[in-house]
């Protein structure tokens, strides 16, 4: 009889921890969600349908080394911001530069990469060499970016000033003539003029507006914290420069 006592009691322990466990690995499965355009941060890989670039590495090694798993989501960048604000996603990680605006809706956690803001024109175009240049023309960016906010506060009434929904929109515009020039991320712009855009645009003028990426975490997230001590402990280890190295062809600066 106490046997059996004993079995039916393991038996409600092992069922009870099963339960346990099922109910925290469903807690740390967050939501996360990318933009699937910005490349080399994020973009998918048509030969294997998964999305790749350096903020996915990133996110995915934090994950691992701050205990959460990863639920995946893609949209537009202008709504990946009200997606975090109201709690439909976890967490967001695109590019995104931390402001006081943002950060006064959502968490931001310490900065993982330092950026700017560049001017991407045809290859034959000599006439812009700096911002001011931009004066009185056409030009393209992303609706919701940091970028559009510069443009309309400096040029504003100024500048014909257009947002697309997704970058390969604006360079595209920009190709073919739609716009005279595109306002964007650096990273982003050199990436294009590097690679698909290769002889037929050119980035010109120096970095504007120095800025800072910082993934985004709902307001009083409890895994800001975890993210941080993983973004540290990527970077004091190497392996954040092994990631930068991968995509961007050499380690960061020293004050990266």
């Amino acid at each position: 009889m106490k046997r059996q006592i004993y079995k039916v009691s393991a038996l409600s322990s092992l069922m009870l921890g099963l339960a346990t466990s099922s109910t925290a690995l469903a807690q740390d499965t967050l939501e996360v969600v990318t933009d699937p355009s910005f490349v080399p941060f994020e973009m998918m890989d048509e030969d294997s349908g998964e999305m790749v670039g350096f903020d996915m590495d990133i996110i995915r090694e934090v994950g691992e080394r701050a205990g959460f798993e990863i639920d995946l989501e893609t949209m537009d960048f202008n709504g990946i911001i009200p997606a975090v604000q109201t709690g439909n996603v976890d967490i967001a990680i695109a590019g995104i530069t931390i402001t006081d605006e943002r950060a006064e809706i959502v968490d931001f956690s310490d900065p993982y990469y330092d950026s700017g803001l560049r001017i991407l024109v045809s290859a034959d175009n000599d006439s812009v060499e700096e911002f001011d240049d931009l004066e009185g023309m056409k030009i393209g960016t992303k609706v919701g970016s940091t970028s559009y906010d510069y443009l309309e506060e400096n040029l504003g009434d100024d500048a014909d000033i257009t947002p697309y929904p997704g970058s390969s929109d604006m360079y595209m515009a920009l190709m073919g003539g739609s716009v005279d020039a595109v306002f964007y991320d650096a990273p982003n712009v050199e990436y294009f003029a590097n690679t698909r855009g290769e002889g037929q645009v050119k980035a010109v003028g120096p970095l504007y507006e120095g800025q800072q990426y910082g993934i985004a975490l709902v307001k009083d997230s409890e895994w800001v914290e975890p993210v941080n001590e993983a973004l540290a402990s990527m970077k004091e280890d190497g392996t954040y420069d092994e990631i930068y190295e991968e995509w961007f062809g050499s380690a960061p600066d020293d004050d990266e």
